[in-house]
């Protein structure tokens, strides 16, 4: 059997953190800090067109200016900047996306279109994103913690997918104190573009799952 295709999503090979951040406690500086401070391996590239250097990393403006392949996007924007970058994502060959920002359909009928036009994008390059309005992605067997939750997670054989986001840390809170270890951990937010089926269907072919919690 080949490779799932949501094998990007949850072993990318370089990230790039549109949003990355120096301001202090904001998510666009959580999230890239989880990313540096987590053992992934790959380059992560933080896009910021403000700032020459974010955390010590020298930013970029765009993807066109980081000038290399980039599996993953993880996405901690304004909702209105949000379809134009995965216009770009899609244009430079990403697969995949998490999109971290509010802002979408729970606001209101301006979101609900802002949503759409995200997911018309995706959809005209084939891109697959978790979101909007989530918590991310953890992948902790190759330091992958693509989330704003200031803990990290143990390696472990248990999948726990939620669609809310204050759940996942509630759990990953207990889990640090109890010693139990996870393959991933996905925040599915507003599920506007993958579903549970989706994310179910990886898992149960994933050799590092021997367990699912789903919420």
């Amino acid at each position: 059997m080949g490779q799932h295709y949501l094998n990007v999503l949850f072993a990318p090979q370089s990230v790039a953190v549109f949003g990355a951040s120096d301001r202090a406690n904001s998510v666009g500086a959580v999230v890239f800090d989880n990313l540096r401070s987590s053992g992934f391996k790959g380059p992560i590239y933080p896009i910021n067109p403000k700032r020459k250097e974010i955390q010590g990393v020298r930013a970029y403006a765009s993807l066109e200016e980081v000038g290399a392949s980039v599996d993953l996007a993880v996405v901690a924007t304004p909702a209105s900047t949000v379809p134009a970058i995965i216009e770009e994502c899609g244009q430079r060959g990403v697969r995949a996306a998490v999109v971290l920002t509010a802002g979408f359909g729970e606001t209101g009928p301006e979101g609900t279109a802002l949503e759409h036009r995200v997911e018309q994008n995706a959809r005209r390059y084939g891109l697959r994103f978790i979101g909007p309005n989530c918590l991310g992605v953890m992948r902790p067997s190759i330091g992958l913690h693509a989330t704003f939750n200031k803990g990290s997670a143990k390696t472990g054989n248990l999948a726990l997918v939620s669609q809310s986001g204050a759940l996942c840390t509630a759990i990953l809170d207990w889990a640090k104190v109890n010693d139990v270890g996870f393959s991933s951990v996905i925040s599915m937010g507003s599920s506007v573009n993958m579903d549970f089926g989706e994310i179910l269907d990886f898992l149960a072919a994933d050799p590092q799952t021997e367990s699912i919690l789903l919420y």
